[in-house]
């Protein structure tokens, strides 16, 4: 069952090693099925290189395995969280990305001071408090700290995101790596200031309501 679901969300999690977010069987990724709301999700402990769409586990989202011949990925209860709080939520993305996972480890938020995180995260970048692997905390620190950034850090543990689609959810987790390693190195060098809010607020609202291909039709150009 939900086959073409499958080979997207397993597709979707090669994406993160190409993309150096996750080591060996760390981190992970989910879709939801509008159809069904039925929840595809990488299967526990297989390393990326190892992984085939037929690997990936359907869950019904109280977390009863609708099919699969592996056990769904630890971090399932906390997916399933988002997803029954957040209707527009269609993948839920996890990694323990270096620079991110380092913003983690100290419990801050990812200041914006840089015009790249207004566009994509419209604001710093949260840091959720500390929850325990496997159940559902890790959901409820996410729902309750994320506001309408597509990304959050999980205080002493990594990143989560989320988005409208796999590749929205995966193009978050690798923006937030990004952006974490150059605000660390800016801080290395000096002080950093945060954008002012009326900037921040200028610039989510051009990346994403004019930017891209909604400004291409009309004749308008963007980097």
């Amino acid at each position: 069952m939900l086959e073409a679901l499958k080979e997207e969300v397993c597709e979707g999690n090669l994406e993160l090693p190409r993309h150096g977010l996750v080591t060996w069987t760390s981190g992970n990724l989910s879709a939801r099925d509008p159809q069904s709301g039925l929840v595809v999700i990488k299967p526990s402990g297989l390393r990326y290189e190892r992984m085939t769409p037929e690997d990936m586990v359907v869950v019904d989202l109280d977390g009863k395995i609708v099919e699969g011949k592996r056990g769904p990925s630890s971090d399932t209860a906390s997916h399933l969280y988002v997803y029954r709080r957040r209707e527009d939520v269609g993948s839920v993305v996890h990694t323990h990305s270096t620079y991110a996972t380092a913003w983690a480890a100290t419990g801050r938020s990812i200041p914006c001071c840089l015009t790249a995180m207004a566009d994509e995260f419209g604001g710093p970048v949260p840091c959720g408090g500390y929850a325990a692997i496997g159940t559902e905390e890790i959901g409820v620190q996410i729902v309750e700290n994320i506001g309408h950034s597509p990304a959050i850090l999980l205080a002493k543990h990594g990143v989560f995101t989320i988005g409208p689609t796999i590749e929205k959810a995966v193009q978050a987790a690798v923006m937030v790596e990004d952006v974490a390693r150059t605000v660390a190195i800016a801080k290395g060098i000096g002080e950093v200031a945060e954008l002012p809010a009326a900037d921040i607020e200028a610039n989510y609202d051009r990346y994403t309501h004019r930017y891209g291909t909604a400004a291409a039709s009309r004749g308008v150009s963007h980097a």
